[in-house]
């Protein structure tokens, strides 16, 4: 079987990295072709990879502009000349999926959401600040990006969703069944030892996180808060963050899990297709703060993992912070409930769909 790897953009590390990742460990040989490829923004381990950007890495400034370019994408992925595979599996949250593959070959891709920006538009220009004249110039271009999304998904042979909630939206949009594969969470060695004083938060610092919430709520009460990840928003968060609030910038991975190990638990204030950072933390046996949305309602058990707060503001985030220093969780059961997630099992379950799809 001759198998390519398509993947949205590496100009960003984070959570839908990571299943790239677990993908290229499933398929080592196979090249990864995506739109554009900045090496300085992801890890070392990539440098091996035979990665294959677009055209679009020749354009003017596409560090810096990438996002204006966002009507090149579908015309970037479509260009790939993927004739030399029988298999194609993409790893999307927006373009990659719209590759074209040869008649006879199958083009499996795992979804970790129908297309944030084009689906919940007002949700994501809100979060952006946007002005009522950059929302009015928009619309045309989010109208045609709908009808490609929906044209694109005819090139899909099967969809996997990271979650039941991605599920759900794949059918709504697109009006395909998805199977549901969680994400490959890492499982380092569990080591209990007793938490520190601070609570943690980070990965990609960009509005739709919502990280400011956590920032004006740590703020407030005084706690010591540590802030891993970088990201367009950081200026803005560093602008409205109190002493008590530190920015460690990007981490290494052995940073990274020193982090999770020694917090007094993790906050997730943002809506999460699913959502992979909450389970790191709950592997080093920590407990997790979530918003009740999104992926973490499927990955957080109220009371064994960590607490819930409902309203999207400040209070409500404050009262759920203030709950947990009451409570006492165990790491043991935490950490088991995290095994549920782990790499391995994710492996078996997109080495046994991958071959059923093939073989059909």
């Amino acid at each position: 079987m001759r198998v390519a790897i398509i993947h949205d953009y590496l100009n960003q590390y984070g959570g839908a990295e990571r299943v790239l990742e677990a993908l290229h460990d499933l398929f080592p040989e196979a090249p990864v072709y995506t739109s554009i490829y900045d090496p300085a923004a992801m890890p070392d381990v990539y440098r091996t990879w035979d990665i294959r950007p677009s055209w679009m890495q020749r354009l003017p400034a596409w560090r810096r502009l990438f996002r204006a370019y966002v009507l090149l994408y579908p015309l970037a992925f479509e260009s790939f000349d993927l004739s030399a595979y029988d298999l194609l599996i993409s790893s999307s949250s927006a373009f990659a999926k719209g590759v074209i593959p040869q008649p006879d070959a199958i083009h499996v891709c795992y979804c970790h959401t129908p297309m944030r920006f084009a689906w919940r538009t007002p949700d994501y220009l809100a979060r952006e600040g946007f002005g009522a004249a950059r929302r009015a110039a928009l619309t045309l271009p989010l109208t045609l990006l709908r009808l490609w999304d929906v044209v694109s998904t005819q090139r899909v042979d099967a969809f996997i969703a990271n979650s039941h909630a991605v599920a759900r939206r794949i059918r709504r949009y697109y009006g395909r069944e998805a199977v549901v594969i969680p994400p490959p969470v890492d499982l380092p060695p569990f080591c209990d030892t007793p938490p520190g004083a601070y609570f943690l938060a980070g990965g990609r610092l960009i509005p739709y996180k919502r990280l400011d919430l956590a920032v004006q709520a740590f703020t407030r009460l005084g706690l010591p808060l540590k802030i891993f990840g970088d990201g367009r928003d950081r200026p803005r968060l560093q602008a409205m963050a109190g002493p008590n609030i530190t920015f460690l910038g990007r981490v290494s991975e052995a940073e990274r899990r020193a982090l999770f190990s020694g917090c007094r638990a993790f906050v997730f204030p943002g809506e999460e297709d699913f959502g992979i950072a909450p389970l790191e933390a709950m592997a080093a046996g920590r407990p997790v703060i979530a918003y009740a949305a999104g992926g973490a309602l499927e990955t957080m058990i109220e009371g064994i993992t960590g607490r819930f707060f409902r309203e999207h503001t400040v209070e409500a985030l404050m009262d759920a912070v203030a709950a947990m220093l009451t409570e006492r969780h165990d790491p043991h059961a935490i950490r088991r409930h995290a095994e549920r997630f782990g790499k391995e099992a994710f492996l078996a379950r997109m080495r046994s769909f991958v071959a059923e799809a093939y073989n059909r």
